[in-house]
């Protein structure tokens, strides 16, 4: 298998043809099992990098062509950006190598009439690469070096200042190691860490959380007997932090009404510890069927999967839930780390249309909450419109709620990812 190719086709169909990075990258992950864990680790690193550093690339590249970056073929551009991210970032392959292999890539894809204008633009810049200089201005400067779009620079910085906003860019390109939750109605963190080490995976307890542990030296977690068989889940440690501060007491009812996977529900009926009932809803049969196969992994039986739409109210729902989770659809800006694509899709007028949305959830969902329950309103993003001003809104427009917290989780390097919680209770009848 020629990884380069691969690797080439899997950009070729996220940054032409539009299919989500993690979607593209397990699909071929899944397909080629066989593939060692070196050659693993070459693709993987290969396509998420070239990704998460396409701005930087196309600013050297259109500094080095005669062709500027927007006006060359998909497959060439991608050829040259997986070029220049070899350079620069993965030292262990030799410069020469690099081109050559990007020469023979641009020949195979017929475009054999342009490997001397490939080969002649790596060349320079494998030439030039220490000399590059970045613009000093702001949001310019942070934006090349963080390859981050100018527009998101710009609000973090009126946010968050200066040296916030670069840790947070930062926490973004730092490699993290997956973070899982153990089921803790089969096994102990303690004992899963031991059959873990048995596996030869090395288990490092979380501190945020007591059921959370972040997993290293593995080939990948489908390959793990202990992830297979149920025994923990992937899930963020902030994603973690919402269940245990919903404050679900025993024989609860919990709604979650846009659960897919089903990580959230799964992590409420386990601390139910076997009472009340979960039921974790989603729109389309896919997500219900994604959400059923965890539910059928965790051997829990206090947890149902439903399809239904979270903006249509349902009568029979009214007032039955001491717990809803609302975590909504959301422009996924906390998630940068893992999702690298999600910054180059997404724009300013999408999150105002994902933030109409979700009000339009939350005018929905809060009247199935009991007087005196609790709403759990969550996204995995670091948007104001999306998050504080919809938790401002959500206080207008429904004053039987008030706010008991929010917190606004940003993005740590190996650690946890953007995350946003507001926990609202409903008055007392």
């Amino acid at each position: 298998m020629n990884l380069r190719e691969l690797a080439f086709d899997t950009l070729l169909s996220i940054t032409r043809d539009g299919e989500y990075s993690h979607i593209a990258l397990n699909g071929v992950l899944e397909k080629y099992q066989y593939l060692s864990k070196q050659e693993r680790s070459f693709f993987t690193r290969l396509c998420l990098g070239t990704l998460e550093r396409q701005i930087w690339i196309d600013y050297v590249l259109d500094l080095f062509s005669t062709v500027k970056g927007k006006k060359m073929k998909p497959a060439i551009r991608t050829i040259l950006r997986m070029g220049v991210y070899e350079l620069k970032f993965m030292d262990a392959v030799p410069a020469h190598a690099t081109c050559s292999e990007a020469v023979k890539l641009a020949r195979k894809k017929g475009f054999g009439n342009l490997k001397g204008f490939v080969n002649g633009v790596l060349r320079n810049i494998s030439r030039s690469l220490d000399t590059i200089e970045l613009p000093r201005e702001e949001p310019a400067g942070l934006s090349l070096r963080y390859s981050m779009p100018e527009w998101l620079v710009e609000e973090w910085l009126s946010r968050f200042g200066r040296e916030k906003t670069e840790e947070i860019l930062a926490a973004f390109l730092e490699k993290a190691p997956a973070s899982v939750r153990v089921n803790t109605a089969r096994i102990s963190r303690e004992a899963l860490q031991e059959r873990l080490s048995a596996e030869g995976v090395f288990a490092e307890e979380n501190p945020a959380v007591p059921d959370g542990l972040f997993l290293s030296g593995y080939d990948y977690l489908l390959g793990i007997p202990a992830f297979r068989e149920g025994l923990c889940y992937a899930q963020d440690a902030s994603s973690m932090q919402l269940s245990h501060k919903a404050g679900v007491k025993p024989g609860d009812f919990v709604l979650d009404v846009c659960a897919a996977p089903g990580g959230k529900s799964i992590h409420l009926a386990q601390l139910l510890s076997g009472t009340g009932m979960v039921e974790a809803r989603d729109l389309s049969p896919a997500k219900v069927a994604l959400i059923q196969e965890n539910i059928d992994r965790s051997g829990l039986s206090n947890l149902r999967a439903c399809q239904a739409d979270a903006r249509v109210f349902r009568e029979a729902d009214l007032e039955k839930a001491d717990l809803v989770i609302a975590d909504l659809p959301c422009s996924g800006l906390g998630v940068i780390g893992r999702k690298p694509d999600i910054k180059y899709r997404m724009t300013p007028e999408q999150i105002g249309r994902l933030a109409a949305l979700q009000r339009e959830i939350l005018h929905t969902v809060q009247r199935y909450v009991k007087p005196g329950g609790t709403l759990m309103y969550s996204t995995c993003t670091v948007s104001r419109a999306e998050n504080e001003e919809n938790a401002e809104w959500f206080l207008r427009e429904y004053p039987g709620y008030c706010l008991v917290f929010q917190e606004q989780l940003l993005p740590k390097a190996g650690w946890q990812d953007g995350f946003f919680m507001a926990k609202f209770q409903k008055a007392k009848a």
